[in-house]
C-alpha cells in the first residue's frame, strides 16, 4: 500500500506548527508499513492535484489568505473543486477551511470571494475566539473526542449540504452560537483545530487515514499502534478543558 499526500502552501499556511499534522500522518503510516510520499505545492506551483490521495492545507492569518487567492483563481480552485467530487481526501484548518467555503466577509463589510467547494461561509467578528477547546466527531467521522487549539474571529456557518465535524463540549467551534465544530462533505475534513490536531488525536488522524486508503483500494485495515503516550497527552487536556 501506498498513500500519496499534497501538502498546499506550506510556504504561507502553518500557523501553529500545522505542518506537524502531515508529519503525524506520515509516521504513522510508516509504523506499519505503508509507503507515503509527501509534495509540497507552494504558491505559484502549477502542479496538478491528479493522482494525490490525501490533501492537506494549513491555517493562516487573514492577510495570508488574501494572498493566496490570485493563486487560488488561476486554476487550483478547478482542481480543489474536482478532487473534491472525486472523492479525494482532505484535511484543511482554520484558514485553509475557510477557503473552501463560498466567502469570507470581514468585520467591517469587505468581502474575500473563495472557492466554493463546500457549502458554507464565513463572517467575521469583533471578538476574537481563543483557547483550548473539545469536541466530539460525529458518527461518520468515527465518534472520537477530539482535543485542540482554536484562534479564529470568523464565525463559520454550514449550509445544508454540510454536515459539522462534530459537536462543541467546551469552547467556542465554528461560531461559538450553534454548537457546530468543523464540516463534512463527502471526504473532506474542515476544523478549526490547531496545535497540531492529530499527534494527540491518534483516532482521528488513523480515521482520516483510513478514509484515504479506503477510497484508494476499496478496503483497508490499520494495524494497531501502541499509542499510550499519544493518549496520555490526550486524556489530560481533556480533562482540564472545562
Amino acid at each position: 500500500m501506498e498513500l500519496k499526500i499534497c501538502h498546499m502552501y506550506p510556504d504561507v499556511l502553518n500557523l501553529y506548527g500545522d505542518r506537524g499534522n502531515v508529519m503525524c500522518m506520515t509516521q504513522r503510516l510508516n509504523w506499519r508499513g505503508i509507503e507515503t510520499t509527501v509534495r509540497k505545492l507552494p504558491i505559484g506551483d502549477s502542479a496538478s492535484l491528479a493522482g494525490f490521495d490525501l490533501v492537506f492545507i494549513g491555517g493562516g492569518q487573514d492577510f495570508e489568505q488574501q494572498v493566496l487567492l490570485e493563486d487560488l483563481h488561476r486554476g487550483k480552485d478547478r482542481e480543489i473543486r474536482a478532487a473534491i467530487e472525486d472523492g479525494v481526501c482532505f484535511l484543511t484548518i482554520c484558514g485553509g477551511y475557510q477557503m473552501l467555503g463560498s466567502y469570507y466577509e470581514t468585520y467591517d463589510g469587505q468581502r474575500c470571494d473563495f472557492i466554493g467547494a463546500l457549502d458554507l461561509y464565513t463572517v467575521g467578528a469583533k471578538e476574537r475566539m481563543i483557547g483550548n477547546y473539545k469536541f466530539r466527531c460525529g458518527p461518520e467521522s468515527g465518534g472520537s473526542l477530539v482535543v485542540g487549539f482554536e484562534n479564529h474571529s470568523g464565525k463559520t456557518w454550514l449550509g445544508s449540504a454540510v454536515q459539522p465535524l462534530g459537536t462543541v463540549l467546551a469552547g467556542y467551534g465554528n461560531n461559538g452560537e450553534d454548537g457546530t465544530e468543523g464540516a463534512r462533505y463527502r471526504n473532506v475534513f474542515g476544523t478549526y483545530s490547531h496545535g497540531p490536531l492529530l499527534p494527540k488525536n491518534p483516532a482521528l488522524c488513523d480515521h482520516i487515514l483510513l478514509t484515504a486508503l479506503t477510497r484508494k483500494y476499496g478496503r483497508a485495515e490499520l494495524a494497531p499502534l501502541n499509542d499510550e503516550a499519544e493518549n496520555a497527552a490526550h486524556d489530560e487536556m481533556a480533562e482540564k478543558i472545562h
